[in-house]
């Protein structure tokens, strides 16, 4: 069997449901190559409807923070990356809002680095509030 490294594609899925009282209830999330997450909640529960959710994972693995904002006196951001064979770190300046993005040599790279550092974020102070 080939590994993640040779092939570049990564599949997951969980699964949990039953037929109950209230129907079919489910929780179901799936990986697929590519980066698609796939997130479906069927509670039925007070004649809840289905809730679908896709997303896809962020491309920052293809990123290059040469044109980005280099660090100042205000601050700076680090972040590292390694997935299989590959190792990538990023250094920039502390990013304010969306309008520091915009204005910068390259806002769709650091538009993707910026949105990947806030949910980060939101998911480690998740874990830790748990």
């Amino acid at each position: 069997m080939a590994s993640e490294e040779e092939s570049g594609e990564f599949y997951l899925r969980y699964y949990v449901g039953h037929k109950g009282k209230f129907g079919h209830e489910f929780l179901e999330f799936e990986f697929r190559p590519g980066g698609k997450l796939r997130y479906a909640n069927n509670s039925n529960y007070k004649n809840d409807t289905i809730i679908r959710k896709e997303v896809y994972l962020t491309p920052i693995m293809k990123e290059d923070d040469n044109n980005w904002p280099e660090p100042d006196r205000l601050g700076r951001q680090e972040l590292e990356i390694v997935m299989g064979n590959e190792h990538i770190s990023f250094t920039t300046s502390k990013i304010g809002s969306l309008v520091d993005v915009q204005s910068s040599a390259d806002p769709e790279g650091l538009r993707i680095f910026y949105y990947l550092v806030q949910d980060l974020k939101c998911f480690f102070f998740s874990l830790i509030s748990l």
